[in-house]
């Protein structure tokens, strides 16, 4: 079991062995949690593992049951019969107002008192002010192209550094001279206007209007409409689907070596373990290529470990010296 958690380990560890620093914000990592140890030295990944389908056969409507129906139309006679066209009604005729014009004397802008505002002075001072002070940070590093998966986004690796304190000069204004406020009166200003002003008033005059009448033939049923119902049966067809069974996902934060840590001296050491496990690696060169990488999925599987990267469960498992203790071949 040791030997499945060491090749994990391995596996994102070199993910590490070349990156570099995306980001120093831990809000840009988009899970919920953060890595368990705030710990400087320490590094941690999460790996994506795929869906899981199977292919399911069933039996699918197609067409669901209907009713057909048949419509023996109703009968029809005709008749001739005196019909109102027009109410008689009561119709209003407008006599429009009459109109003259007048002139006067109106107010366009009324006496007003403005407060002018002489506006203070001031002078531009600087000083330094600290924007953040110095802390630790979890900092996302790039993935290495030898990484069991060739999506970037398989796996997000995370380290503990330390960010130092951040400083800017900003400018400030210091009062030389405050404002104050004077009044001034601006005069009301009047013109003449002329305008149409109603001299007699609209009115309306009430016109009656008799009704009107006309002859029409007109339709009367004689017999009704008749509908007959048939139904016809529903249609079905066999389908063939893949069906999930298991939903993939990111793993949980899984402890990984740092980059400053990894070297070709731990993944020979890895693939020798690996080999005497029984798992073909491939040349033992210190170098993770495929076969190296299939190997240790295939440890882990067997052992129950976690899957796609080079963890340090992994290497425990493996008995190997992931602290850097190894000597280098």
């Amino acid at each position: 079991m040791r030997k499945a958690t060491i090749l994990s380990t391995l596996a994102c560890l070199f993910v590490l062995l070349n990156f570099n620093v995306l980001s120093a914000q831990s809000n840009e990592v988009p899970f919920d949690d953060m890595p368990p140890t705030g710990e400087f030295g320490k590094c941690y990944a999460k790996c994506k593992a795929p869906d899981v389908y199977e292919t399911v056969t069933e039996k699918v409507l197609v067409k669901e049951e209907t009713k057909k129906y048949k419509v023996i139309p109703a009968k029809f006679d005709s008749k001739r019969e005196k019909v109102l066209v027009k109410e008689a009604r009561v119709d209003y005729k407008v006599i429009p107002a009459t109109y003259k014009t007048i002139s006067e004397k109106v107010l366009v802008t009324p006496e007003k008192r403005i407060q002018k505002t002489i506006p203070a002075k001031y002078r531009t001072d600087t000083r330094r002010v600290e924007v953040s002070p110095a802390r630790g940070e979890w900092v996302r590093k790039l993935k290495d192209p030898n990484c069991f998966s060739d999506n970037p986004e398989d796996c997000f690796i995370m380290c503990y550094e330390e960010i130092p304190a951040v400083f800017r000069t900003e400018k400030y204004q210091v009062l030389v001279t405050e404002a104050k406020t004077v009044e001034e009166v601006v005069p009301a200003v009047y013109k003449t206007v002329t305008k149409r002003v109603v001299d007699q008033p609209a009115r309306t005059v009430e016109v009656p209007v008799d009704a009107i009448y006309d002859y029409v033939n007109t339709t009367v049923v004689v017999a009704d409409e008749k509908v007959l119902e048939e139904k016809i049966p529903a249609e079905y067809t066999t389908v063939t689907s893949r069906k999930l069974i298991k939903k993939g996902g990111y793993s949980v934060w899984t402890e990984i070596l740092c980059a400053d840590q990894t070297n070709t001296s731990i993944i020979r050491q890895l693939q020798r373990a690996l080999k005497a496990e029984g798992y073909h690696v491939g040349p033992v060169d210190g170098v993770l290529g495929k076969q190296t990488q299939e190997a240790i999925k295939k440890y882990q599987q067997d052992k129950g470990l976690p899957i796609g990267n080079m963890n340090i469960k992994t290497l425990e498992s493996l008995d190997l010296d992931w602290k850097g203790r190894l000597t280098s071949n």
